[in-house]
């Protein structure tokens, strides 16, 4: 995918300083403004010295802030960036219905495309790979992400049998400890930073077992497990603790992917498909 700097960032935030998330702030903020700074004009509009903008370059790994603005440059001319969020799109306490139910569509549409842009083909292809190749396929996910990884489960045990998911904690880390060479574990969590899940990817890692994190950001206690890691988008305000945007971009991603374990294996997963679908079909009342 083009590289979206305004994405890179938010994936990024977690692993700033101080007063490199003032930088940070003031570019998401500010994008087609910066493009126009010295990195003085910069440093004084964040209140920081010049060299607190450098180590934000550098952390972002670039070379210095020319080649910084002209990565953030070619992101914007793409048409691919993610809609910037700035105050006036979060929800806050004053908002009435029209605003609110506006900001929380326009939060879900920027955490797909936020997710879109920040998914990595070479990465999708290995997770696709592992898959492929695994004897078992094992989703983890602890509290709104064991949501997820559940619904994952549910999607693709309709054309693959070999997938897993367990909702209990203690069954998770057990599975886990009881993994082999030979399996996948897709591991949904948003922070990369809960404690159980953390263990659960020590387990699999330990196992030898190929870990696939799914996550929103790129550095964090859980993500230092990961064989393979696939970003997502969506940023929660502090009214929007647990919000829908973060699971949806998360099954944003899980549809890529089984969309594109179904087209490579269409030829046997088809008559799976018509299988489980006659398992079910006469579950609905009809007319």
């Amino acid at each position: 995918m083009q590289e979206d700097y305004i994405s890179k960032i938010r994936s990024a935030y977690n692993q700033f300083t101080k007063a490199e998330k003032k930088v940070a702030d003031y570019i998401l903020a500010h994008p087609r403004e910066v493009l126009f700074m010295s990195i003085s004009d910069l440093a004084e509009a964040c209140d920081v010295g010049d060299t607190s903008v450098f180590r934000f370059c550098k952390t972002m790994n670039v070379k210095g802030y020319q080649e910084f603005k002209m990565m953030l440059s070619l992101s914007m001319r793409s048409g691919e960036t993610a809609i910037p969020s700035t105050d006036d799109d979060v929800i806050d306490l004053e908002d009435d219905f029209d605003n609110l139910s506006k900001k929380v569509l326009m939060e879900n549409i920027s955490a797909i495309k936020e997710t879109y842009n920040l998914i990595d083909a070479a990465q999708m292809k290995e997770v696709m790979n592992a898959m492929t190749s695994a004897e078992r396929i094992v989703f983890f996910g602890i509290g709104t992400s064991m949501l997820t990884a559940m619904k994952a489960m549910n999607k693709f045990l309709r054309i693959e049998p070999k997938v897993v998911c367990n909702m209990d904690v203690n069954m998770q880390l057990i599975m886990a400890s009881t993994l082999t060479d030979k399996d996948v574990a897709l591991i949904f969590s948003y922070s990369g930073s809960t404690k159980d899940t953390v263990e659960i990817a020590k387990y699999a890692k330990k196992a030898n077992a190929k870990t696939v994190v799914i996550t929103r950001f790129a550095k964090s206690q859980l993500t230092q497990y990961a064989d393979i890691l696939l970003l997502c988008g969506a940023n929660e305000g502090n009214l929007q603790t647990g919000s829908t945007s973060a699971e949806i971009s998360q099954l944003f991603l899980v549809d890529v992917m089984y969309s594109e374990y179904y087209r490579r294996h269409y030829k046997r997963c088809k008559p799976i498909w018509d299988s489980t679908t006659e398992a079910v079909k006469d579950k609905n009342y009809l007319g």
